[in-house]
């Protein structure tokens, strides 16, 4: 008999790994957008800039339609964090499959990008990005894609029982 702390996760099907991981990362790609529109509505300057940063920071900003194309970039990265928050989360054992773990890590994981993001890659290839929102109004940002990236996991995974290992659908159900 297979130790119940030690069990991490059984096989989940790809697909359903891909669309909860991508439903993550447009929820917080989305949340991240918003957060910085307000802020910029609210500060006087405008999310345009923000979006033709992120073009710039991969050398596209003189592109046509850098802004838009700044947009896509985010949601695109947004897409592909989220797919690793999700695998992250889901990796977890099951003992610690519960919303103040799940959130926890997802808030860690996302700190931890904007760290090595915004103090490591980013003043090297594109100091001035780091510059157009304050640091603490970035900072904010990535933790709201945390917390609606873990939503939309959460939301996902309610709406997929199927794909929870035995002994949390078992867990689950007892609940009920």
């Amino acid at each position: 008999m297979r130790n119940r702390a030690a069990i991490t996760s059984e096989s989940i099907p790809p697909l359903a790994l891909l669309g909860l991981g991508l439903g993550a990362g447009i929820a917080g790609g989305l949340a991240e957008i918003l957060w910085i529109s307000v802020y910029s509505a609210g500060a006087g300057g405008g999310a345009v800039s923000v979006a033709r940063g992120v073009a710039e920071a991969v050398g596209l900003g003189g592109a046509p339609g850098a802004a838009t194309l700044g947009v896509v970039l985010h949601m695109a990265l947004a897409a592909l964090l989220g797919i690793a928050v999700i695998a992250t989360l889901m990796s977890l054992p099951v003992r610690w499959r519960n919303w103040q773990s799940e959130v926890s890590v997802a808030l860690i994981a996302l700190a931890a990008v904007w760290a090595v993001n915004f103090l490591v890659f980013l003043p090297v290839l594109s100091p001035e990005f780091v510059n157009i929102v304050p640091m603490p109004v970035s900072f904010a940002s990535k933790l709201l894609f945390g917390l609606a990236s873990f939503a939309a996991f959460r939301a996902g995974r309610a709406a997929t029982p199927e794909i929870l290992p035995a002994p949390l659908r078992a867990r689950n159900h007892q609940r009920k």
